[in-house]
């Protein structure tokens, strides 16, 4: 059924196309504007700089020698010579024990030694008498001036005073070693220091009484602050990656902006497990000078894998589209929009040294020169605040790492 007019139906189709029109045109108008407020193109310049590729870790600083002194007998301590932070030379006198039941034995001993001498010489004497009486029985036996039983028994008596003197002399043997052995006492009663360096130390006091029956009191500690060595705590993730003899410096809680440059000296192959973190202890020696390093100071460790001095240096996120094809041993080759005077020009470029923020342009790019990079409207603060300063890296933050 047709009850509209033609020509009002047909103003009606023309109304809803233009209202179409009107709406689509608004809707890519609307969406244009939003991708261009969105996203914005800016340039980034090509800077010199230093950069390093590194991993961190926490860590303490202890003294790489030390040693706990102890005390080989059990008595008195009578003095101590030292005090916490004194400095001493190898075998100056530290402490002193009472000496008095040491001595008492070390008398005995000489006593029991000297009674035993003057014994061996009276048996040597006997030893001698019974020697000539066997010898002139021999002579009287060719002729029969004596009995064959009297020639028996200077033969036993011969050999029994020979036994004698040799049982004197193990006796004086005996107690010659059990002298020595009273006579070393004795000197232990007196503590000397084994190594020069700084007592650290001094859990005992004067008038204690210390007990080395069962396991050697510590009467102090001894360490050379001269040379200290960092014990980090490296991930399992991280550790295949570090050597001996790596570079590497560290930081300090107190100090975060000086820099103690040292080397790996040893990767300690059991770990240690902490909430199920498994870590392992990797040690750097670090000579302490001006002794500004003490001992258990918590440590920032930075392993240095890679290092680049004075070099081109662009942010990684320009980094976004790989050539491969491009690879050649000066490094990883990527294609960057280079801002020139005539307009935007498609580059390749090679990169060494990289990191999560920061690369190393081996070629393809010169200082001052621009890269096109997308970035969202309004960053182009944070595009100027991670351009680095030429020619010094970044300082390292002190950062305390994953709460284990």
């Amino acid at each position: 059924m047709n009850w509209l007019p033609k020509t009002r139906g047909n103003k009606i189709i023309a109304c809803f196309t233009v209202v179409a029109l009107t709406a689509g045109g608004w809707y890519w108008y609307a969406s244009t504007a939003q991708s261009s407020q969105g996203e914005v193109v800016q340039p980034i310049a090509v800077s010199r700089g230093n950069m390093e590729e590194v991993v961190t870790s926490q860590g303490k600083l202890e003294a790489k020698q030390s040693v706990d002194v102890g005390t080989q007998v059990s008595g008195q301590l009578k003095a101590i010579h030292v005090n916490i932070g004194d400095t001493v030379t190898k075998g100056q006198l530290l402490a002193e024990i009472d000496p008095r039941v040491y001595q008492a034995q070390v008398e005995a001993g000489e006593a029991r030694l000297n009674s035993l001498r003057a014994q061996l010489n009276q048996q040597k004497a006997e030893a001698v008498l019974a020697e000539q009486n066997l010898k002139r029985n021999q002579n009287l036996i060719a002729v029969n001036a004596v009995s064959q039983q009297a020639l028996q028994e200077t033969e036993s008596q011969s050999a029994v005073a020979k036994s004698q003197v040799d049982s004197i002399n193990a006796q004086l043997q005996e107690t010659a070693s059990n002298l020595q052995a009273s006579r070393t006492n004795l000197g232990y009663t007196k503590i000397y220091a084994p190594m020069a360096g700084t007592v650290t130390t001094l859990p005992t006091k004067e008038g204690q009484t210390l007990n080395a029956n069962q396991t050697a009191p510590t009467v102090l500690q001894i360490a050379n602050l001269d040379m200290m060595t960092v014990r980090a705590q490296v991930a399992e993730a991280d550790v295949s990656r570090i050597k001996l003899n790596m570079p590497a410096y560290f930081t300090t809680l107190g100090n975060s902006e000086r820099r103690w440059p040292g080397t790996v000296r040893q990767i300690l192959p059991t770990p240690q497990i902490v909430n199920d973190v498994v870590l392992y202890d990797v040690l750097i020696d670090v000579k302490n000078e001006g002794r500004h390093l003490m001992t258990s100071m918590t440590t920032q460790v930075f392993f240095i894998f890679g290092k680049a001095e004075n070099a081109l240096i662009i942010p990684a996120e320009v980094l976004t589209r790989r050539a491969a094809r491009e690879d050649n041993d000066k490094g990883k080759a990527y294609r960057v929009a280079v801002i020139t005077e005539t307009g935007r020009e498609q580059r390749v470029i090679h990169v060494g040294l990289q990191t999560r923020t920061q690369a190393e342009v081996v070629d393809g790019l010169k200082e001052g020169e621009k890269i096109a990079v997308n970035r969202p409207a309004g960053s182009a603060n944070q595009a100027s605040n991670q351009q680095r300063p030429a020619g010094a890296a970044n300082p390292p933050r002190f950062n305390r790492g994953p709460q284990l």
